[in-house]
């Protein structure tokens, strides 16, 4: 394998379901790719299709399931790969231990209020949970802890996407996680 002389870094978007996670993640892995990084995104849903299939949504199965993406996103940062977590991630203990097995860990907050989350509800969820049909979900009826010193929030309720992106590549730059070319938009062809 031929390096790239890139770090490898986590991004771990969390916030409540609709907030925004999984969009960011997205036109963030287009700048990225945009730029020639290389780069993987570990989006909640799709983890718990195929890495965490059958684990449900006690406290010990969360934490389990956040254990199981923070070890995928560990290999993928000491490979020199951006890696990108978008998972509701809901408990603090948690996000600390996979700030502490990956290392170079930054955590966005995706903040947006509960009732835009309910309006944006694109998966039907909230409607679910309003009906009976679903139980402990995070910010309704099951807690989520809003993270104390994240590196970046993120209100995707007052900014647009190219705004939030443009406001975490800067973040990065700033880290030291990516050089300053990323805050230009590469020309499409």
């Amino acid at each position: 394998m031929v390096s790239t002389g890139q770090t490898g870094f986590t991004i771990w978007f969390t916030g409540l379901s609709g907030a925004g996670k999984s969009t960011l993640s997205e036109a963030v892995e287009q700048r990225f790719k945009q730029h020639g990084r290389n780069v993987e995104i570990l989006d909640g849903d799709i983890v718990r299709t195929h890495l965490s299939k059958g684990l449900g949504f006690s406290r010990e199965d969360r934490d389990t399931n956040i254990k199981r993406i923070a070890f995928v996103c560990g290999l993928l940062t000491r490979n020199g790969a951006a890696s990108i977590s978008a998972a509701i991630s809901p408990y603090r203990e948690a996000r600390e231990w996979a700030r502490q097995e990956i290392g170079n860990f930054v955590e966005v907050y995706v903040k947006c209020p509960l009732d835009v989350c309910r309006q944006r509800d694109v998966k039907g969820l909230y409607k679910l949970v309003d009906e009976g049909k679903i139980k402990n979900f995070t910010g309704v009826d099951d807690p989520y802890e809003e993270p104390e010193h994240p590196e970046l929030i993120i209100e995707t309720d007052k900014e647009t996407i190219a705004e939030s992106v443009q406001r975490l590549v800067s973040k990065l730059v700033e880290l030291g996680y990516l050089d300053p070319t990323y805050l230009e938009e590469p020309v499409q062809a």
